[in-house]
Formats: C-alpha cells, sequence, structure tokens
C-alpha cells in the first residue's frame, strides 16, 4: 500500500493549495453546484475535490472512484478496485476557518466496507495522518496505535450531522448514558480519536455516507471495536454511492 500512502500525502498537498488559493470564508462558501448525495457543493468542496481527481488521474489510476460531489467516476481502465474520497470531511469547518477538517480517502479490493484494504485520513487542523491497512493495524503518524481503549463507560460521546434540531432531540436519550458530550464537525475524524481511545463513542445523527466513513471505519475495526448502522445493518454495506 505504499503506492497509495504516496499518493495520498501528495493529494494533501493539492488540497492544501486548494485552501491557500480560497483563503477566506468569502472564498470558500458560495455554491456553485449540487453533489451527487444531493448537498450543495460550495467552492471549496469542488476545488479540492478537482484537485485530488487530478492527482489521481496524473498517477495513472486504475478504478472506480467514488466521490462526495461528482459521484462515481472511472479512472484510467477502471477495475476491481474502488476509491472512496471526501476531499473535505468537516467542510463548514473548513469554510469557517476552524481546525478540524481532513482528507479521507479508502482503497478497497471490492464492493464492500469489508473490502476496504486500505484507510488515509488527514488532519488539516493538526496535521496528523491517520492510516489503517487491513489485518495490518492502525497508525497515527506512521506509529501503530498504542492500544488505548475507549472507557468502558462513556465519559465522552461525539455526535455528528449535528443539526441544532437533531441535538436537541436527540440529547435526551444520552443523558444517563455519557457524562460529556462533543460536537466536532467531521465524521472521518471523530472515528480516527474513536480509534485512538480520545473518543469513548460516536454517533451519527443522519445516515452515514460511505465517502465519510470509509476509511476511517477501517481504524476503528483493526483496532477491535465495534462499529455498526442501527438503521441499515449490515455494516458492510455496498460501497457505490455517497448517499446515506
Amino acid at each position: 500500500m505504499t503506492e497509495w500512502l504516496d499518493l495520498c500525502r501528495a493529494a494533501v498537498e493539492d488540497v492544501r493549495l486548494a485552501l491557500a488559493e480560497l483563503p477566506t470564508r468569502a472564498d470558500r462558501e458560495p455554491v456553485v453546484g449540487s453533489g451527487a448525495g444531493g448537498d450543495e457543493t460550495t467552492a471549496i468542496d469542488a476545488a479540492a475535490e478537482s484537485a485530488v481527481i487530478r492527482r489521481f488521474e496524473t498517477a495513472g489510476v486504475d478504478c472506480t472512484l467514488v466521490s462526495e460531489e461528482r459521484g462515481e467516476l472511472r479512472l484510467g481502465d477502471g477495475g476491481p478496485t474502488r476509491v472512496v474520497l471526501d476531499p473535505i470531511d468537516g467542510s463548514l469547518n473548513a469554510k469557517r476557518g476552524i481546525g478540524f477538517f481532513s482528507l479521507s480517502v479508502a482503497v478497497a479490493d471490492g464492493g464492500t466496507m469489508g473490502d476496504v484494504g486500505f484507510g488515509f485520513v488527514h488532519d488539516f487542523g493538526t496535521e496528523e495522518e491517520w492510516t489503517a491497512t487491513r489485518g495490518g493495524g492502525a497508525y497515527l503518524n506512521g506509529h501503530l496505535l498504542d492500544g488505548e481503549r475507549p472507557k468502558e463507560r462513556i465519559e465522552i460521546l461525539a455526535f455528528e450531522a449535528t443539526l441544532t434540531a437533531s441535538v436537541a432531540e436527540k440529547a435526551p436519550a444520552v443523558v444517563d448514558l455519557a457524562y460529556r458530550l462533543r460536537i466536532m464537525g467531521s465524521l472521518a475524524l471523530s472515528l480516527c480519536h474513536l480509534a485512538a481511545g480520545r473518543l469513548d463513542a460516536v454517533c451519527s445523527l443522519k445516515p452515514a455516507r460511505s465517502v465519510d466513513i470509509a476509511a476511517a471505519q477501517l481504524l476503528v475495526r483493526e483496532q477491535g471495536l465495534a462499529i455498526d448502522l442501527p438503521e441499515a445493518p449490515p455494516f458492510d454495506l455496498e460501497l457505490r454511492g455517497v448517499e446515506g
């Protein structure tokens, strides 16, 4: 997976350049279209995605790419490899200049979450690099995660996909379950923090999309932690799109 790691690291620099070219909120937040999943596509989403796709095309990668904004694309000769891309997970944070958003890339040799063999998440706030290989463990900045696990009793629970109305509706249900609540703004990064034992649980308040979780879920699973989609079991769902 060394080639994929090098490619993802190069893509980080491409996204960093896109961010530098759109430095302000006024530059980043104009809506320029709608994504394949139905969400609005903003200027920074489009610029980051285009930069990463150009990187993969230039590298001559043969795969089916599943991306948040453009949906499914055939790169090169296509083939069985699927690359699941979220160029900016936590785009609202990115638009507002809050340092908690990430590039997320998963590489799979088939069409399900269980087929993901390599996961890469880069945090543009802390500059931490999270990676995992199937059967090979989960890593932070190239070092195997030390095995520190979430607490058995939930001290910190992270909510994601957090419209105010959703938080107001769901928070009462966890009053007796979790001592503290965090709303961080990137599902991919929250799952990475769960894998490292920094969080004790993560809950998305709307159906999770493959682009948001495909890479980070591998870190969680490599740490032997549970992850599930209660409203759409089993977890090993098809990696075919960006809808919930």
